[in-house]
């Protein structure tokens, strides 16, 4: 093969390519609110985000009470009936919180399955987020594509029921009150639910099915969204992932299959202050838009009693397009492109084209570019780590120049890539290591096919690079522009990947997209396998490397849009009359220090009742704090009696101050049955007795200040040990405390119970002193005892 003097041009048509599959991912421009009433426009839908997320609207808030007025509101305007559902419900976390969903009907000219449109209006607690894309964003899609479609009069056969569902944020309990206590939802067959992970970056389609997906991924190409972006690969990685979304609950409790529609990237905004209007981005808003508009117009007149199956398809999206075929597929069509690549090889052989040995020496340069690229990239960011101890501040693990931190990498590993073959390669056998590559990709097709079938269609580019070693083998020839061509889908399908991973995963994951990487220079080594002077391309993209390494660490710092999360909360301990300043950060600032003390004290006791979060993050420094009045909860034991080999308990905890969260506790050995709070018992429970893991009972959002009322058995012979931690959401603006505000480049922790006032006490009968009591008739005496008798005992608030 001869030298191509063409290197340049290769690489420029590689970057351009990439650029064009990124420009087709998502729409590029945003319709302006001039656009005409019956389209969607971004910009409407915008204004309705600025409005809902003025300001944060967690459960219990004042504000969420107003955004929900403003829904219903909103929801009249557009001219549809609405109606609210209320209830208390506990989930299988012991999660128990009181919702309040928000629904609306539009009815079809028949009577078959109902279209439901989903978004929950709740923001996340404890964080001061304002829910601008989590999930503003969701309902404002809702709010906007409504009101189009109602405009455009557009005709309809199934009813669509628009639910802005509640609690989300905090069990997913609004929507399981749906599913199991309303009766719209037996009418409902199919569900779009709207979501956010982040603030920016394409919308994946994400599939909840309770079988197979054929029949959804059938309607989901007839509806023909303008910018498909997903695979059947990604719900594999989405059940990765500690989320679930209120359509988990319809699919899990309700049998319902449905779509999900979310944005991941800006992950570092989610769930924190940072999740205002202002880090939206706008054309991942239009993205949304881009969906719903084509879904609801085409579902609203789909059958949605056929869309079961049991049957599976393998799918994937290419630019302006969505590609699938059945999961039986995958295993023949591995065989094939093997059967294919071998007889190239012996009609190569034949043609004294092909050579074995070179063939096997091209394991070598891939199989070691591999092992280095992965093993420089685990280890390199284990030392960035050690160098930046406060990427640690961010719990979800992608810090705000987590994308330099990619393209830092992914360069290295292409770096690493034009070494290996500047070393073990020469341009005129560059189709015979090409053949490595290909074997290597079979393989993992051949694993994929067995074990993971949803990545079935990773085999697509291998049988274009096939397809392309048959041309160089039948004609003898090799051209750019043919390579180009036949590397084009290993660009489409694979490349996005190398982003996605880190994005959706996390930053230690970046070890798998610098092997992913690698293996993808493998399908593109007609390409770069004929550049000239690969050394000196080795040290260009060793430079480029460099340059992002030093971009990012310029860029480590924090500033007001890239703030610093601390924590702090005041534990006040009723056991002991005692009090703490706490903390769940690793690394101290200024603001923490001036609380917790220059000489970090570990705390010390803290975490024998763990509070839940997202990441299980414990206490860990601590600081001795001022005892002040802050008033404790009564707790009332309305009924305490055995029955048979069992003892019966009726407890009220009554909150004496505004508060927000109760975490009740119990010993381990302690066993529940026919255990209700505040009149419920767990969803989905399948026996008597409670199933918990640890001490952990419940944790009650409060709304209302209303109180907590639990009723148990437990066996007569158990001693009765319970703890409670009741917290107000108060820390900042507390008037006792006196804590002063945060600089404008910190923000409260998300995903931990933060910026709260906590009073832990153990839960016990108050006994009060035995007075003398005067002489009485006997009669009068039994009424004494009577009397006292059915008077509950209460703990009295000190």
């Amino acid at each position: 093969m001869k030298k191509n003097p063409t290197s340049i041009l290769g690489f420029l048509c590689v970057l351009g390519i990439l650029a064009i599959i990124y420009a087709t991912m998502m729409p590029q421009y945003i319709s302006r609110e001039e656009e005409a009433l019956a389209e969607f426009s971004t910009e409407r839908a915008l204004n309705q985000v600025e409005i809902i997320a003025q300001k944060p609207h967690y459960v219990g808030s004042t504000n969420h009470e107003l955004v929900a007025n403003y829904l219903i509101l909103e929801l009249n305007r557009i001219g549809l009936e609405t109606s609210t559902q209320e209830g208390f419900t506990l989930n299988d976390k012991g999660l128990l919180v009181k919702s309040k969903n928000i629904l609306a009907r539009i009815k079809g000219t028949n009577n078959s399955k109902a279209l439901l449109l989903l978004s929950h209006y709740d923001s996340a607690p404890h964080s001061f987020s304002k829910g601008a894309s989590d999930d503003a964003s969701g309902v404002a899609t809702i709010l906007e594509g409504i009101r189009a479609f109602l405009y455009a009069k557009q005709p309809h056969k199934n009813d669509i029921i628009i639910l802005f569902s509640d609690a989300e944020e905090l069990g997913l309990n609004g929507a399981a009150l749906f599913v199991n206590k309303h009766p719209w939802a037996k009418d409902v067959g199919l569900v779009l639910n709207f979501e956010a992970r982040g603030s920016s970056g394409p919308s994946y389609m994400l599939m909840e099915t309770n079988k197979g997906n054929k029949a959804l991924v059938n309607e989901f190409s007839n509806a023909k969204a303008a910018y498909p972006v997903s695979n059947s690969l990604m719900y594999s990685i989405y059940k990765m992932l500690p989320n679930d979304t209120d359509l988990t609950v319809f699919r899990e409790q309700g049998k319902i299959q449905g779509f999900n529609f979310a944005f991941i990237d800006g992950h570092y905004n989610y769930h924190t202050q940072q999740d205002d209007v202002q880090h939206l981005n706008k054309t991942t808003l239009a993205h949304q838009g881009s969906y719903l508009m084509p879904l609801l117009k085409y579902l609203s007149n789909a059958d949605l009693n056929a869309t079961d199956s049991t049957d599976d398809d393998v799918y994937f999206s290419v630019p302006f397009s969505f590609i699938s075929y059945p999961f039986s597929w995958v295993t023949p069509m591995t065989i094939i492109a093997l059967g294919l690549l071998i007889l190239f090889i012996f009609i190569g052989k034949a043609k004294h084209i092909v050579n074995f040995r070179e063939i096997f020496k091209g394991f070598v340069p891939l199989l070691g570019a591999v092992v280095i690229a992965g093993l420089v990239t685990f280890l390199g960011w284990k030392i960035v780590l050690e160098v930046y101890p406060q990427y640690s501040d961010l719990l979800n693990g992608f810090t705000y120049n987590g994308h330099a931190y990619i393209g830092a990498f992914v360069t290295l590993s292409i770096a690493i890539c034009f070494a290996f073959y500047h070393h073990f390669s020469e341009p005129k056998v560059t189709m015979n290591h090409f053949v490595a590559a290909l074997l290597l990709w079979i393989i993992i097709n051949a694993f994929i096919a067995n074990s993971l079938v949803g990545a079935g269609f990773l085999i697509v580019p291998v049988y274009f690079g096939v397809i392309l070693f048959g041309i160089y083998v039948l004609t003898g020839h090799n051209s750019l522009a043919v390579n180009l061509i036949f590397s084009i889908p290993a660009l489409i399908i694979i490349a996005p990947f190398i982003v996605m991973f880190p994005i959706g995963l996390g930053l230690k994951i970046l070890f798998g997209s610098a092997i992913l990487t690698v293996l993808a220079f493998g399908l593109l080594l007609p390409i770069f396998g004929a550049f000239i002077k690969k050394g000196v391309w080795t040290m260009l993209f060793f430079a480029i490397s460099i340059g992002f390494f030093i971009y990012a660490g310029y860029h480590s710092g924090y500033e007001h849009g890239k703030a610093k999360s601390n924590s702090l909360l005041y534990v006040y301990n009723a056991n002991t009359n005692t009090a703490v300043w706490t903390t769940y950060d690793v690394n101290l600032d200024d603001w923490t220090k001036s609380y917790l003390g220059e000489t970090n004290q570990k705390a010390v006791g803290l975490n024998s009742l763990p509070l839940a979060s997202k990441y299980n993050s414990g206490f860990t420094y601590s600081a001795i704090a001022p005892v002040v009045d802050v008033p404790k909860p009564t707790i009332s034991f309305l009924r305490d009696s055995v029955i048979g080999n069992k003892r019966y308990l009726k407890i009220r905890i009554t909150p004496n101050r505004k508060v927000n969260r109760y975490d009740i506790f119990a010993n381990p050995k302690m066993t529940f049955y026919n255990f209700k709070a505040n009149g419920v018992s767990e969803l989905g429970a399948k026996t008597n007795r409670l199933e918990r893991e640890g001490a952990k009972i419940l944790c009650y959002y409060v709304v209302g200040n209303e109180p907590l009322e639990m009723e148990f058995y437990i066996n007569k012979s158990s001693i009765f040990d319970m703890d409670l931690i009741e917290s107000s959401f108060d820390l900042m603006t507390n008037p006792l405390l006196k804590v002063k505000p945060r600089s404008d480049w910190m923000m409260p922790t998300p995903f931990v119970l933060n910026d709260a006032v906590l009073i832990q006490q153990k839960i016990k009968r108050y006994v009060a002193p035995v007075p003398q009591l005067p002489v009485v008739p006997v009669t009068d005496s039994l009424s004494v005892v009577k009397d006292s008798l059915l008077k509950p005992a209460i703990v009295k608030p000190q």
